[in-house]
């Protein structure tokens, strides 16, 4: 191992130099990875050392602490990432191996190869097929004795909870239990909500503002004049000035992600311009925001609509295999259904991918970011998103974003 200092130390050195405030809830959890720390600094065999499976509201520090884990390190020891781009990378694994016999085993055995950590942030499972991927893949990461540390909004008996053949989910749940220290991050306080410096990412607009998707000379004025109505410093947001933005409303067109077209309104080298309805009311997942993500460095989102709203029909999905409440002979399970439920699912996808991936976000809406969403089924991972967004309109949070894309291009030269 390296001379890095510990989770601890990291953490201690932090709250001396002001960059984050001591919260004493942190400290079971913040205990907790440091012992890990130790554990894998000191023991070659990693068959009795658990891994750390953090979870707790949005904001808690969930992924500040598994960060400060990870750099505990020397690079190429944990191997971290969002449990999209994971999910992503197992996908093209799975296409390379295909005709190899039990692939997902091939993958573990690979991976175990390269890391001795595993880290996922944001350990969230809603899709059948990633649930029955990731079900397989990790018994047999832990059959390698590779340690894995996650962090969740749920505890692990909630992971895909209600999802189709969940049945065939849950020897992974009981392997996480057995094979990870299971840590909650009590407490109400939203490290996001802190005393961050505020600028302003989040515009309300009236409706005769919305963006246009044929009226560019509209959509240049909509623009300058939301920057000049707030004084946006023009070096935390990337030099986002009139003169700009005049610029880079070029004739609007498609961009192919994925094999598939998603209309833009407006780009201009790594910044570009979608009403909402073409970016999260189409056929799109999380994938593509991900391959966003890595394009731009400035995302633009208009006309948000509200998103929250009273569930209008209940349905019955059957299936044998479901194992869910109804009959009990077919597998019935109840569906709540909502008029925006999938626009709001992709918009959540979207911002969790923008944030993991520091891109800068502006977006229109004619409601306040508090009245977006306040009822209906996706309430729980409403709140991260919205959490996500307050911090992502701070000064620190551009900062970051402006250190990070620093050594590209600049986005603003011509």
């Amino acid at each position: 191992m390296s001379n890095l200092i510990s989770p601890i130390q990291r953490y201690e050195l932090a709250v001396a130099t002001g960059q984050v405030s001591f919260d004493d809830a942190q400290q079971q959890a913040l205990f907790a990875l440091d012992q890990l720390y130790h554990q894998l600094s000191h023991t070659e065999n990693q068959s009795s050392v658990s891994g750390v499976y953090l979870w707790g509201k949005v904001g808690r520090g969930k992924t500040l602490l598994m960060d400060s884990f990870v750099e505990s390190f020397d690079n190429g020891v944990c191997l971290r990432q969002h449990f999209h781009h994971f999910m992503q990378n197992v996908h093209h694994q799975l296409t390379a191996l295909s005709g190899c016999q039990d692939p997902l085993k091939i993958i573990a055995k690979q991976l175990r190869s390269r890391h001795q950590v595993l880290c996922f942030d944001e350990f969230f499972v809603s899709d059948i097929g990633d649930a029955m991927l990731l079900g397989r893949l990790i018994m047999y990461l832990f059959e390698q004795n590779m340690v894995v540390v996650a962090t969740s909004n749920c505890a692990p008996n909630g992971l895909y909870k209600d999802g189709l053949q969940r049945t065939n989910f849950l020897p992974a749940i009981n392997a996480i239990n057995q094979n990870m220290h299971i840590v909650e991050l009590t407490g109400i306080k939203d490290h996001r909500e802190r005393q961050l410096h505020t600028l302003q990412n989040y515009f309300v607009v009236n409706k005769s503002d919305a963006a246009s998707t044929d009226n560019h000379e509209h959509n240049t004025k909509l623009l300058a004049d939301i920057f000049d109505q707030y004084n946006l410093p023009t070096e935390l947001t990337l030099a986002l000035t009139k003169q700009h933005i005049q610029g880079l409303l070029k004739t609007s067109g498609t961009l192919e992600v994925l094999g598939r077209d998603i209309h833009y309104l407006a780009i201009k080298n790594k910044t570009i311009v979608f009403e909402f309805s073409g970016l999260c009311l189409g056929p799109r997942s999380h994938f593509d925001y991900i391959e966003l993500a890595k394009q731009f460095d400035t995302v633009f989102l208009m006309n948000v609509p509200v998103l929250g709203g009273e569930t209008y029909e209940r349905i019955k999905a059957r299936g044998t295999e479901d194992g869910s409440v109804g009959s009990g002979k077919t597998g019935e399970r109840e569906v709540l259904l909502a008029p925006m439920d999938d626009g709001a699912r992709r918009f959540i996808a979207l911002i969790d991918e923008l944030y993991d991936q520091q891109v800068n976000v502006f977006l229109t809406s004619q409601v306040p970011l508090k009245q977006l969403y306040t009822h209906g089924s996706l309430d729980f991972q409403f709140e991260r998103a919205r959490s996500r967004l307050i911090e992502m309109g701070s000064e620190e949070y551009m900062n970051r974003t402006m250190a990070l894309h620093s050594h590209n291009d600049d986005s603003f030269n011509d």
